[in-house]
């Protein structure tokens, strides 16, 4: 393993590669993956393979290649192979060399999403993939979305588990003015790769603009967010708006609340840009699409308010390397956040002797 990669990138992790849509039954999809070039297709069984996208011959892209039943022939000099990467035809040459082949990952299908093992092979366990079922429950609804940022992916994690910003950039979204003061309640468990339980209480307060698009009820609200955070990236909230005094805080959820999850994944693609996938599902009204395309335009929108602050604050930081940040209290999250995803990053780096 290369020491630059190890520091840049944790590898012996699950990552999003892409929604279950994202991948055709026919043709493929080209994506960068922690500066590793990766190729998307299905097999003709429908299963979703992984390869390395690039020809071991003279590294030409297999995405301008076709496929051919559950292979992938490279379209420069003919080249051909099978899931496992391995070169099954070379054109004009009946010995093919054992080292004519290309890396295959590990793949898994869970929840619509499309999970890739970009590290040791060996290491990949499907059972330590995050749960995040409300993506295809019946008793759930959503619309899957993706966002590309010109921006390194710990300063859209920085961005999730900083609350406070919600009452400046979000002003008409997501956030009210209570959000710039409110503390939440954090929990750090350490255990495996680590766990951040981050829950905020809003009593008595008013609805954010998102909510009451939706709502079926008026007045003053006793909302909530409660946010499951694993490095490097997986997030999952549980967000809502209750009708005030009607018992929320004690568990006690009334049958007109506003219940979502809320789905946030990042993936490196590079240093400086990432991957983003999302979806904000709810619990009533399922059979309504046009509630569901409204959350969805709604979350959009939210969503591109962050994506210029980010990629603003990228390009500062690219003009001004190095320079120091000075922390405030609001930082506290992120803060615990940065230090679980240095934690893996220091133990990859040990175990691989660099």
């Amino acid at each position: 393993m290369h020491i630059k990669e190890t520091a840049l990138f944790i590898r012996n992790c699950w990552y999003v590669a892409a929604w279950d849509i994202e991948v055709p039954e026919e043709g493929m999809l080209a994506r960068t993956l922690l500066n590793e070039p990766v190729l998307l297709y299905r097999d003709s069984q429908g299963k979703a393979v992984a390869l390395e996208d690039r020809c071991c011959h003279r590294s030409a892209p297999l995405h301008l290649g076709r496929k051919e039943g559950d292979c992938i022939r490279c379209m420069y000099h003919g080249l051909k192979f099978d899931p496992t990467g391995a070169c099954v035809e070379i054109p004009g040459q009946d010995r093919i060399p054992p080292k004519t082949c290309v890396r295959s990952y590990p793949v898994v299908e869970r929840n619509r999403l499309v999970w890739i093992w970009m590290g040791d092979p060996a290491k990949a366990q499907p059972d330590s993939i995050v749960d995040y079922h409300w993506h295809d429950s019946p008793h759930w609804r959503m619309k899957p979305g993706y966002i590309h940022y010109k921006a390194n992916y710990k300063l859209i994690v920085d961005n999730l588990l900083d609350f406070t910003h919600l009452a400046w950039v979000h002003p008409t979204t997501l956030g009210t003015e209570s959000a710039a003061d409110l503390k939440p309640v954090i929990d750090r468990n350490t255990d495996g790769d680590g766990l951040l339980t981050i829950t905020r209480w809003y009593l008595n307060d008013e609805m954010p603009n998102l909510h009451r698009r939706v709502a079926r009820f008026e007045g003053k609200v006793d909302r909530w967010q409660i946010y499951q955070w694993s490095p490097p990236a997986l997030l999952r909230m549980d967000a809502g708006s209750a009708p005030a005094g009607t018992g929320a805080p004690e568990g006690r959820r009334a049958p007109e609340a506003l219940q979502f999850r809320h789905t946030s994944i990042q993936t490196p693609e590079t240093e400086n840009t990432s991957h983003y996938w999302f979806c904000q599902a709810r619990n009533f009204e399922l059979d309504n699409e046009q509630i569901t395309e409204s959350i969805y335009q709604a979350v959009v929108e939210a969503f591109e308010e962050d994506r210029t602050m980010i990629e603003a604050q990228q390009k500062v930081m690219d003009l001004v390397p190095g320079r120091p940040t000075i922390p405030i209290a609001a930082d506290s999250g992120l803060n615990q956040a940065r230090w679980l995803i240095d934690r893996m990053l220091k133990a990859e780096s040990a175990q691989a002797g660099t």
